[in-house]
């Protein structure tokens, strides 16, 4: 990138968030190995959630069930406990949203 001097401070940090997706916790957790960034599972869950009007909620559940795959029992059992927050936020939006629940 060949940003301008007043923009050198987003450019930093636009190289460190690919770095993080590429190197960092966005290969551990999301990539299988080789996987182009726009089949990886950020861009999966988004395009099938796009209808949605909790999709916020269900995509950030999706990701944390997903990320569950690489890390060890206890901290998939926290991952686990923030997919059930999600999703609780997406039944409460619901809820807010049908007269009938």
């Amino acid at each position: 990138m060949d940003a301008r001097p007043e923009y050198a401070s987003l450019e930093r940090i636009f190289g460190e968030a690919l770095e993080q997706a590429q190197d960092g916790k966005g290969k551990e957790r999301h990539a299988e190995a080789g996987e182009p960034f726009e089949n990886q599972i950020i861009l999966e869950v988004t395009r099938r959630l796009q209808k949605s009007p909790v999709a916020f909620s269900l995509g950030q559940a999706v990701k944390k069930i997903y990320e569950t795959v690489n890390l060890g029992d206890y901290d998939a059992i926290q991952e686990l406990y923030g997919a059930i927050n999600y999703i609780g936020a997406a039944i409460i939006r619901y809820k807010e949203l049908c007269k009938d629940a």
